[in-house]
């Protein structure tokens, strides 16, 4: 069973473009807001590939597939 702030923040991650750009940028920043369980995090951090040579649209690219792909099935 997926948690309200999961169901919360991939719901606004599919509607707010604006919103998913902030969270790529600055992702601790952004899940601060909410009670993830660590594996939520986890997932979203190793996503974003954090240290990688992507570009910020590749890493918004995979974050929006995980999230999908995870949460939103």
């Amino acid at each position: 069973m997926m948690g309200k702030a999961i169901q919360d923040l991939v719901g606004r991650v599919m509607v707010d473009r604006d919103f998913l750009a902030d969270l790529v940028r600055d992702p601790d920043a952004v899940l601060a807001g909410y009670e993830l369980t660590a594996e939520e995090r986890s997932i979203i951090m190793l996503a974003l590939g954090r240290g990688t040579h992507d570009s910020e649209e590749e890493r918004t690219h995979t974050l929006e597939q995980v999230m999908l792909k995870r949460w939103a099935t």
